[in-house]
């Protein structure tokens, strides 16, 4: 974007307030008049009222002048007045479009943009172009000066005028030559600032991650990087921004001094009265400072145009998900949901669903389940219709979703997230969210249905307890609450469970899961979860396998069938806890599933299986991270958690997930190596872990199994099998 470019985008802003900005114009012609007054009357000054001892004529002049002074006094304050409202009007309307065009974007843009640069456009960018649009007067006037001051110059003499008009190459070519060079610096510079934002940003919200796990020193490290690169880009644009100035200052310095010789010339030779080389020169004082200032302007506008590209980047974005022209409202549902050879791929990725038929009857109870990565999650966002199918149609009572408008499907729908977001307000006003329109005792019926009204009466303050930044005074499980009470309020069609409780504790899901199976009676539910022990009450659970649906049926049926369901359901619940609810215990049958393990008897099972210890972690918590030593196999028994390894520039990569059931360690099991991935918990995550020294003492006793073990082991990792 060039200086022009940007100048264009601000009469965009500037069009609702055309009167007052006229209004603001003859202001600055009123002062710009005065002010060209005064070298004027120099000419009169010296050539008639000095020699002739003209007292009247003086007198005449200083009251002129006088009257303009006073003039522009008011003048002047009642434009500063009116421009200050309309330059911070202008401002807040540019704030006001930028949010509201995030609002109408789909959610892929908040998918491939990071948090750190939306909030930049608020913070520096829109700064940069504030700091242009508030001083703007400043380069506005000067620039009326330039004008009506070469029209006097030309009036008074236009031999010494031509001379003076070289102002312009001298004064021009160097900002001309320089601006764009320094646009794009500036525009880098933003850039810059957006990645240490979200750094800073970053950090802010890993603290307990960083101080649990002394990262200090290399988050230090992460900022000196992102601060290096952004003083590279500041030192750039400074530099190029002085020049600017520079280049345009030399140019009138050195035009000064050849216009005072050259009027001083003809004035010797009579050619020129003292009086009009006075007003000359002083005029050409007011041209030359004039146009000094408008280059004193320019890096101003310079940095306002780097932060306006980035602005209008945002404002160009349009909706991939949009509505179709004229489309109507959704009626209210009687919520059959149908997916018709549903295929949908994510930009530049492999199909994540591939012609997927699912038919979910009204009043029913459907439940999605299956491995990550199996499209359980994007399923949800089709119904939410946060994108359209690549292929195929969904259909709510038999209509194409794509031929209603999105809001009035929303309006109907209702949905409680795996981490559900909690607004800094009132416990009330997060609950209302749903409603807004919503009376009290609606509010409190609802947190009465979602069983957490006496939590919060117990409070202070009650219901006008604040949640704190993203819920933050609030345990996962009150935070899960409040967000039923929240799609309760909204009395939806259809009730969508994403994975509702796979972060808390098996406490707080037991009981959460009771919950929801109350307050879902009479409404379609859609349940997604990898969790099987919460559906088995579904009228009809769907087994998703890379984007296909593997199995349907009962939760009877499934495991009769002896499928994919079965076998997921033998691993997730090869795993049990005490009468007391409190530690979880291995079962030696399912120890025979892990193919470490599966050369041993059930004798050596069964003395296998006190061995494993229980440890519960919270969410975010390294089990194991890089490079340390390992002596020991986990087995994850509640909870998921993420394989993470750095790739070549340093950044870290979710290469797998790990649900219920799910196992690794096995070489640090066997040698004792160092790990080769961080595998840290997604929410809170029990797991049952088996050290080295007691499982290689039950193998001493038979090492025939130890030695195929072994094999087995060192077979996998050839096979890049073992993970960690």
């Amino acid at each position: 974007m060039t200086i022009s470019a940007f100048l264009r985008a601000m009469l965009y802003y500037l069009r609702p307030y055309r009167t007052k900005a006229w209004l603001i114009l003859g202001a600055l012609v009123v002062e710009m008049a005065v002010n060209a007054f005064v070298p004027l009357s120099f000419k009169v000054l010296v050539d008639d009222v000095l020699p002739n001892r003209d007292r009247r004529l003086l007198t005449v002049i200083v009251a002129w002048l006088a009257a303009g002074v006073l003039l522009m006094v008011f003048v002047g304050l009642a434009r500063d007045w009116l421009y200050a409202r309309v330059s911070t009007r202008i401002l807040a309307d540019m704030r006001t479009r930028i949010f509201e065009r995030l609002q109408r974007l789909s959610v892929d843009y908040y998918s491939r943009t990071d948090e750190a640069n939306i909030v930049a456009r608020f913070s520096t960018d829109h700064a940069a172009v504030e700091n242009a649009v508030v001083s703007a007067t400043w380069g506005i006037m000067p620039a009326f000066d330039v004008l009506l001051t070469t029209i006097l110059l030309f009036a008074l003499d236009w031999r010494l005028a031509l001379v003076a008009m070289l102002i312009w190459p001298l004064s021009l070519l160097g900002p001309r030559a320089l601006s764009p060079r320094a646009t794009l610096a500036s525009y880098e510079k933003k850039e810059a600032e957006a990645g240490m934002l979200g750094t800073v940003q970053e950090n802010a919200g890993a603290q307990r991650v960083v101080k649990a796990f002394g990262l200090e020193s290399s988050a230090i490290g992460a900022f000196a990087g992102r601060n290096d690169k952004l003083l590279g880009h500041a030192a750039r644009v400074s530099f190029l921004s002085a020049l600017i100035e520079r280049s345009a200052g030399i140019g009138i310095l050195v035009l000064q001094v050849l216009t005072m010789a050259i009027g001083a010339g003809l004035a010797l030779d009579g050619r020129l009265s003292i009086g009009t080389l006075v007003a000359f020169q002083t005029l050409f004082l007011t041209l030359s400072y004039a146009i000094y200032n408008v280059a004193q302007f320019s890096p101003v506008l310079v940095q306002a145009t780097g932060g306006m590209q980035r602005i209008e980047e945002l404002l160009a974005e349009v909706p991939t998900v949009p509505d179709a022209a004229a489309a109507p409202d959704q009626d209210r549902m009687c919520a059959s949901i149908e997916l018709s050879a549903v295929t949908f791929a994510y930009p530049g990725r492999e199909p994540a669903l591939r012609a997927v038929d699912i038919g979910i009857p009204s009043g029913a109870s459907v439940a999605i389940v299956g491995a990550s990565g199996s499209g359980k999650s994007t399923l949800v966002n089709l119904l939410l219709r946060f994108y359209d199918p690549s292929a195929g149609a969904l259909s709510i009572d038999g209509t194409d979703m794509r031929r209603v408008t999105q809001q009035s499907v929303r309006a109907q729908l209702a949905v409680v997230f795996q981490d559900n977001l909690l607004f800094n307000t009132t416990l009330r006003e997060n609950i209302r969210l749903s409603r807004p329109g919503a009376t009290d005792d609606d509010v409190e019926a609802a947190a009465n249905a979602a069983e957490i009204h006496d939590f919060i009466t117990s409070l202070p303050r009650g219901y006008d307890e604040s949640a704190g930044e993203r819920g933050a005074r609030l345990s996962g499980g009150q935070r899960q609450r409040i967000a039923i009470a929240r799609a309760l309020l909204r009395d939806p069609a259809v009730l969508i469970l994403d994975e509702a409780t796979s972060a808390l504790d098996p406490h707080t899901e037991a009981a959460i899961n009771a919950t929801l199976a109350r307050v879902s009676q009479g409404r379609t539910v859609l349940t997604v979860t990898h969790r099987l022990s919460a559906i088995t009450g579904a009228d009809c659970i769907y087994m998703l396998d890379r984007g296909h649906v593997a199995e349907r049926g009962s939760h009877l049926e499934l495991l009769e069938r002896g499928g994919m369901y079965a076998l997921q359901w033998e691993k997730q619940t090869g795993f049990a806890y005490s009468p007391r609810d409190t530690v979880p215990v291995v079962r030696p049958a399912a120890l025979r599933r892990m193919r470490i393990l599966d050369q041993l008897d059930d004798a050596m099972l069964h003395a296998l299986a006190p061995l494993f210890m229980a440890e519960s972690f919270a969410r975010d918590c390294d089990i194991v991270r890089v490079g340390e030593h390992g002596d020991r196999l986990f087995v994850i028994v509640h909870g998921r958690a993420h394989v993470i390894k750095r790739d070549g520039d340093g950044i870290e990569r979710t290469i797998a997930t790990l649900d219920d059931g799910d196992y690794f360690g096995e070489m640090a099991l066997l040698d004792g190596g160092l790990r080769t991935a961080t595998v840290r918990t997604a929410g809170f995550c029990t797991v049952l872990s088996l050290a080295r020294g007691p499982f290689m003492e039950l193998l001493e006793r038979v090492p025939d199994v130890r030695a195929g073990i072994e094999r087995e082991a060192v077979k996998r990792r050839d096979e890049q099998l073992l993970l960690v």
